[in-house]
């Protein structure tokens, strides 16, 4: 997994990683994007910076770099990026936190997403949503803010800067630890719980994420 993880972004290590690149040059995209297939799997060439395939939808990676150009005033710490892939089943790790100045994938993560977004519980996400009280995952571009003690422990604030998401901080959605995200769970069930739309980690791994995930820097959620 390693290894894949480190070929994942080799098409951008060596360089000044391509956040430093105008948003066209940084268009990647991915051979058969239209089905999913784990970060680790993807063949090197697949992101190269330039490499555009027709009418093939941008890889997420290269969503995410775009969303930082976007929110450049917003995103204070443009070195270590947060990627999660909502299309990709819960059972898989799916949070991705990128080293973008030394081109490489730090650490990848199981996260739950919200019961609203998955009404039968199946481990995918059928829908997102911003709406108040819908218990539902929201995607876009969020900015990292502090930590807190909570009901789930040592958990950071997110702040949503999308119109899909500006209403994340008023839901109250943030990075928080959960009994239902970890192998136990995922060995008994199949899949992780699901949260009221935070981005719940294994308690195994959240200081590890809210370490890396720190203040100023980007996260990013799509399908």
């Amino acid at each position: 997994m390693n290894s894949g993880r480190r070929r994942f972004l080799g098409a951008i290590a060596g360089t000044a990683a391509t956040v430093l690149l105008p948003r066209s040059a940084q268009a990647a995209t991915v051979r058969g994007a239209d089905t999913w297939l784990p970060w680790s799997m993807l063949p090197p060439e697949s992101l190269a910076v330039g490499n555009v395939q027709g009418d093939v939808a941008p890889s997420l990676l290269s969503r995410a770099l775009s969303a930082l150009d976007t929110h450049s005033a917003r995103i204070t710490d443009r070195s270590v990026i947060g990627v999660v892939d909502f299309s990709a089943p819960s059972r898989t790790q799916r949070m991705h936190i990128v080293d973008l100045a030394g081109g490489r994938i730090l650490s990848s993560h199981l996260v739950a997403h919200g019961r609203g977004s998955d009404p039968a519980n199946s481990g995918w996400v059928e829908h997102l949503s911003n709406r108040v009280g819908s218990e539902a995952s929201c995607s876009g571009s969020f900015v990292i803010g502090d930590t807190y003690h909570g009901k789930h422990g040592l958990s950071r604030r997110i702040l949503g800067l999308d119109p899909e998401n500006d209403q994340a901080e008023v839901r109250g959605i943030v990075i928080h630890a959960a009994s239902y995200v970890g192998s136990d769970f995922l060995s008994e069930y199949g899949r992780i719980g699901r949260s009221q739309g935070c981005f719940a980690v294994s308690g195994s791994e959240i200081d590890t994420v809210l370490q890396q995930l720190g203040p100023g820097r980007l996260l990013f959620a799509a399908r």
